[in-house]
């Protein structure tokens, strides 16, 4: 646990997860092109990544299931096989159907990778580094969206749109390779996870039910949803049709706020992880300043009058930059609160939330954008009308939130364990200081 081995395992799983990201958002940076090239409105357009975010956040709890019985190498190496075929298939679609079809592959295969390696740190490490090495499995997998960001960008406007999924199909290639040759799903000679309790022999839909009841599982679903589902919405679709059409950058410049975008989550990934290590008890708190710098910064934008000065986009950027470190709260407590022979359908469960959250994102922004677009508004107002969708959703999660740690926290009060309100613990603990 944690010698030299586990290090490469973890590194081999890290570069799966980051060409999967490459996968997940080479589409939503060239929407622009993709529309040129399908000859389809927004509306249309969002539909292929809508459709991927579906067949995804679908596939999540049979993946989970799936997880628990064949283990993680398995499911790597079939997703990256998957996102392989489906972007071959778009490099050579010319039909929105055939469109379509390519980003349900590459959702499939993406659905595939990220419980997988996620499931690969507490098989490899003691617990004590599994909040922290977490973290940093979605701080280092993001480098896979700088990749579209720039060389994928660079290609499709150099290259054409052949070219650039190609070369995308051929990073899943090597991938599907490494993933055959370096993952293991635990040490040798490790054992493998502890079987289901006797009588526990329950059918997929009970298993799933029974994983669903416990109010840990639902609480680390709504802090995946509320942290994650606005950042997953801009960097999959509408961030960069948003900062090009609606904020009126260039080309050059969108590209350079979405790697922003990334870099600075450099700085919260291991921040979060630290202080979820550390805190266990105040891990919902931790969500809440999460969702925090998510929102606030969103009404600054779409209250701006106008296009919002550079300094204003840079804030929003690094706000949504914590979303993704503080959605793996929720794998966190989904690790605490279900049984080990669950881990997989409960991770499963857990990133339904964000996933499903940043599909009613997309869907809905594209519908008011082609509405706003009939109706004759201006194409910065359009978008800002667009993604004030977002902020519905936020209450919505919020609600959630709140309402699943109240319950959790009965339930931990029944088990002895109290946790009291933070301002009175924050207080407590600068009097002792």
């Amino acid at each position: 646990m944690g010698g030299r081995r586990a290090w490469l395992v973890w590194g081999v799983g890290v570069l799966a997860y980051s060409a999967a990201v490459l996968q997940r958002t080479t589409f939503g940076v060239a929407g622009i092109e993709a529309a040129r090239h399908f000859g389809a409105a927004a509306g249309i357009v969002s539909l292929f990544v809508v459709l991927q975010l579906l067949v995804y956040a679908l596939m999540q709890v049979p993946v989970g299931v799936l997880l628990d019985r064949f283990g993680s190498r398995a499911l790597v190496a079939a997703g990256a096989a998957v996102m392989l075929m489906g972007q071959v298939s778009m490099a050579f679609a010319e039909s929105v159907p055939a469109g379509v079809i390519a980003r349900i592959l590459v959702g499939a295969g993406d659905a595939m990778t990220f419980a997988s390696v996620v499931r690969l740190v507490p098989a490899w490490f003691p617990a004590r580094r599994v909040p922290f090495l977490t973290q940093i499995n979605g701080l280092l997998g993001q480098s896979g969206q700088i990749l579209s960001a720039v060389p994928f960008v660079a290609l499709l406007g150099t290259f054409g749109w052949q070219a650039a999924f190609l070369a995308a199909a051929a990073v899943a290639a090597a991938v599907l390779v490494l993933s055959l040759v370096g993952l293991r799903d635990r040490p040798a000679g490790a054992p493998r996870p502890p079987a289901p309790p006797e009588g526990d022999d329950a059918g997929l839909l009970d298993q799933i039910r029974g994983v669903w009841a416990h109010p840990g599982t639902r609480l680390g679903m709504w802090t995946h949803f509320t942290t994650c589902f606005s950042p997953l919405a801009f960097s999959m679709m509408w961030g960069y049709p948003y900062l090009v059409g609606g904020q009126g950058l260039s080309r050059g410049a969108a590209s350079g706020m979405l790697t922003l975008f990334v870099l600075a989550g450099i700085v919260f990934s291991p921040t979060v992880g630290v202080l979820t290590q550390r805190h266990p008890l105040r891990r919902s708190n931790l969500a809440f300043a999460v969702i925090a710098l998510n929102v606030v910064p969103w009404v600054v934008v779409l209250a701006w009058p106008g296009h919002a000065p550079y300094a204003v986009l840079v804030l929003l950027m690094i706000g949504m930059a914590s979303g993704g470190p503080g959605s793996a709260i929720g794998f966190d407590f989904a690790r605490t609160f279900v049984p080990a022979h669950r881990l997989g359908t409960a991770t499963g469960l857990v990133i339904m939330g964000g996933f499903g959250g940043a599909l009613l994102t997309i869907l809905l922004t594209g519908v008011v954008l082609d509405v706003a677009t009939r109706a004759g508004l201006e194409e910065s107002l359009r978008y800002r009308v667009g993604m004030a969708t977002q902020l519905p959703i936020f209450a919505v999660g919020l609600i959630g939130l709140v309402r699943s740690r109240r319950v959790v926290r009965a339930r931990m009060a029944r088990q002895g364990v109290r946790v009291g309100p933070f301002g009175t613990a924050l207080a407590r603990r600068l009097r002792r200081d």
